[in-house]
């Protein structure tokens, strides 16, 4: 979407969000939002700490602030929350079709499945990775997810403005049609035989992940290619859904850099 089809930027009204707006808080998320000209800006409140961090990105895109105190974010967003002093409602981002998601993998780095990981903090950090080793996009289903805003957006520190997302209903449906576009899914399962490391990785690729505790489902187990888990030599095997997803993409960044080497 241009500059030029957004709606016009609109400030004030309700401290209740409505269907079409998220909040969003903490400096990287709030910093990364206002430099995206897909998100239209409703409300941002900032404290003098926040607005002087947040300068340059204030003065590029030209957004009225609210000044307020730490306090009153707290009475806003709650005592626990780590806010740092800024809070923003904007619009929601469009998710993606899954055909779009796939050809994104198909030109470049592999696209991250989550089968019901609900925790915001572990979908955030995903997020956050997935940015950083290029990945070319996230799934989930629109049913237990959390919610692209909030913990999550904090948790990305700026990265959910940069990978798409793409939500569907059925994801075992959802997987058939990744292998329709010529996609290798590759489930982590920490019980699986086969290591990722020793996987072939080249081509189109998506990486399954599922819940903490519970893994991947039977029917999305069913739906992979293969079942890989990461190597392991310490005292305890396993690793939480954010870093096992951090692992799984730097084992492919680095094994197709590798390939470009030779």
């Amino acid at each position: 979407m241009s500059t030029k089809d957004r709606r016009p930027e609109r400030h004030g009204g309700t401290d209740k969000p409505q269907s079409d707006r998220v909040r969003l808080f903490g400096i990287h998320a709030v910093a990364a939002a206002l430099a995206n000209p897909s998100r239209d800006i409703f409300r941002l409140r900032l404290t003098d700490n926040a607005e002087h961090r947040l300068e340059a990105a204030l003065r590029a895109r030209g957004v009225k602030v609210e000044r307020v105190h730490p306090r009153d974010l707290d009475k806003l967003l709650g005592a626990d929350t780590v806010h740092q002093g800024a809070f923003l409602e904007a619009s929601a981002l469009p998710d993606i079709s899954l055909d779009a998601a796939a050809a994104a993998a198909i030109a470049g780095g592999p696209l991250i499945v989550l089968d019901q990981v609900t925790d915001p903090h572990n979908v955030g950090a995903i997020i956050r990775s997935a940015a950083v080793f290029g990945a070319a996009g996230l799934v989930m289903t629109r049913r237990n997810a959390p919610e692209l805003s909030g913990v999550l957006a904090k948790a990305a520190s700026g990265a959910l403005e940069h990978v798409p997302v793409a939500l569907v209903t059925n994801l075992a449906r959802a997987m058939e049609e990744l292998a329709e576009h010529g996609l290798q899914r590759i489930g982590l399962d920490g019980e699986a035989d086969g290591l990722i490391e020793d996987a072939d990785l080249a081509g189109p690729l998506a990486l399954i992940l599922g819940s903490e505790g519970r893994g991947l489902r039977r029917l999305t187990r069913e739906s992979c290619d293969r079942l890989c888990r990461i190597g392991a030599t310490g005292a305890i095997a396993s690793l939480n859904v954010s870093n096992a997803a951090a692992v799984a993409m730097h084992t492919v960044s680095l094994r197709r850099r590798q390939k470009h080497r030779l």
